[in-house]
């Protein structure tokens, strides 16, 4: 079974496996990775953790088990520029540093294990947590609790104050999602540190994953015109023009396709 394969498998359980999904991303990364050693160790930090927990009922453990992790010493990673290990779980365990998905997916794995309550929330820019039933979010970078206004506030931060906060984005991500936003993070950190083959494989995950938008399909061709792959690239850019309702987008991948070399046929 090949590491993208085993994704899929774990992706596939029931419930899903979302942690070591992750895992296996690494893996299709560095052969050296092997998701069931990191489970493995990660289980001897269970007693850790769990000695450093209030006693309070499981509902109330979730901002607990963050500054826990805060204590230490897992925190967002500010290196600039961002480099792919901010986003690769293993190398998130070994410095303790990542972006707030990485940190929010080992949360997530923790919260599991010792049975509290915990959800991701695919928050614009910035990923969040959410206790089920609770009239807050929560920051894995530490464990702030984030009120409509301070959502409001983030967003504002990340996009500006014409982006307005919408009720789909507080809503809990199911582990496809999460995985699919993990594998888009991926492919945006490897293309900036000009690993364009390590990109590519996450952008095909992406669209694996389903619910592919123009996006996407755009990363890939992209991807591909650096490769010199033009096949490849012309069947990325008619599926984006097929997927685009924006009339000028349309017109220039149209002007795009038409600059392609025509198929070529190999024997």
């Amino acid at each position: 079974m090949t590491p993208r394969q085993a994704f899929f498998d774990c992706l596939h359980r029931s419930p899903p496996a979302l942690f070591e999904a992750a895992l296996w991303i690494c893996a299709e990364h560095d052969a050296r990775v092997q998701p069931h050693q990191v489970l493995q160790e990660l289980a001897q930090w269970q007693p850790l953790m769990r000695s450093g927990l209030p006693m309070l009922p499981a509902a109330e453990l979730g901002q607990p088990l963050l500054r826990r992790m805060n204590d230490l010493g897992f925190a967002q990673d500010d290196h600039i520029p961002l480099r792919p290990q901010a986003a690769l779980l293993d190398k998130v365990l070994q410095r303790r540093r990542g972006q707030p998905l990485a940190l929010g997916l080992l949360a997530l794995e923790l919260a599991r294990r010792l049975e509290i309550p915990l959800a991701g929330v695919n928050f614009p820019g910035h990923f969040l947590l959410r206790v089920p039933g609770a009239d807050h979010l929560l920051d894995p970078c530490g464990g702030r609790r984030l009120y409509p206004n301070d959502c409001r506030e983030l967003l504002h931060r990340q996009y500006g104050a014409e982006m307005k906060l919408r009720a789909e984005h507080l809503h809990s991500a199911d582990p496809a999602q999460m995985l699919q936003r993990l594998s888009r993070n991926l492919r945006q950190l490897h293309l900036a540190n000009d690993d364009h083959l390590a990109a590519l494989v996450d952008a095909e995950r992406v669209l694996e994953l389903g619910n592919a938008n123009v996006a996407d399909y755009l990363a890939r061709a992209s991807l591909y015109q650096h490769l010199d792959c033009p096949n490849a690239e012309r069947f990325d850019l008619e599926h984006a023009l097929l997927l685009s309702d924006d009339p000028i987008q349309r017109l220039r991948l149209t002007e795009r396709l038409g600059h392609l070399p025509p198929h070529s046929i190999v024997h």
